[in-house]
């Protein structure tokens, strides 16, 4: 038996999420269809992590058991199987039999694109914001997140975890061209998390909420308090990182 991590990427408005959900169009939906049919019986993969509907990802893992070996070459005709919004990134062996994708990752990245002007080359890879922002406040608002360790106000209820404490390693804005984007890295993070954390901040940017009430809000533990407005298809999930190592490239 030899456990294999897929590292996959996806165009995230061709799907209902990442996560099984019976039999809607799913990214693991998808991936677990094509390695079924490829291999000839069924498959069960489990996913490093999950994202919304209509999230983009460059690079997202699922790990797999086989007794089976897989060949780089296969890496062609799985992605002759999956729908052309997806694809097969890199095949590689774990190290360890007992490694899990999700909870091997030492560390996640993502990012939100904003863009200001009507540009039909964005639509639905960016949120369209047309409204004045004082990207000053955004700043501090991202160096005060990296004072917190406790999220549970950016978390969707009834999220299926033990905790809220989350690692935030960099939380930034940055101006790209004609774009703000949002970036933050951390050791997890919760569901709806990055999206709340944006549309908190934006809240903020145009004077509807102080930076005080920033702050409260974070330290309420309500996420009833928190904006989850902005759309799923602004947010992108750009990296996921292993401990050296553990991922050898399938050859």
């Amino acid at each position: 038996m030899t456990r294999y991590f897929i590292e996959v990427q996806y165009e995230g408005t061709a799907f209902h999420g990442s996560q099984i959900q019976g039999k809607q169009t799913t990214v693991q939906y998808e991936l677990n269809k094509a390695l079924a049919l490829y291999l000839r019986h069924p498959v069960q993969t489990l996913g490093a992590s999950r994202t919304d509907e209509g999230v983009h990802a460059l690079c997202n893992f699922y790990h797999i058991d086989l007794v089976e070996g897989l060949e780089a070459k296969c890496q062609y005709n799985l992605n002759a199987l999956l729908p052309s919004s997806m694809s097969i990134k890199q095949l590689y062996k774990a190290s360890n039999i007992t490694a899990n994708a999700r909870f091997e990752a030492s560390d996640r990245h993502y990012r939100y694109k904003i863009y200001k002007h009507k540009n039909p080359f964005l639509f639905q890879r960016a949120m369209l914001y047309p409204y004045t922002i004082d990207v000053a406040l955004l700043h501090q608002t991202a160096n005060i997140i990296k004072q917190y360790s406790n999220f549970e106000s950016f978390s969707k209820k009834n999220a299926q975890t033990k905790t809220f404490e989350c690692c935030i390693i960099k939380s930034e804005w940055q101006s790209v061209g004609d774009e703000l984007h949002y970036v933050v890295w951390g050791n997890r993070f919760l569901r709806g998390m990055v999206r709340a954390l944006v549309g908190t901040q934006l809240r903020v940017s145009r004077g509807k909420y102080s930076l005080q009430d920033f702050k409260t809000i974070i330290e309420s533990k309500d996420c009833s308090k928190a904006d989850f407005s902005v759309p799923g298809y602004g947010l992108y999930l750009e990296q996921i990182n292993y401990p050296e190592g553990l991922l050898l490239p399938v050859e």
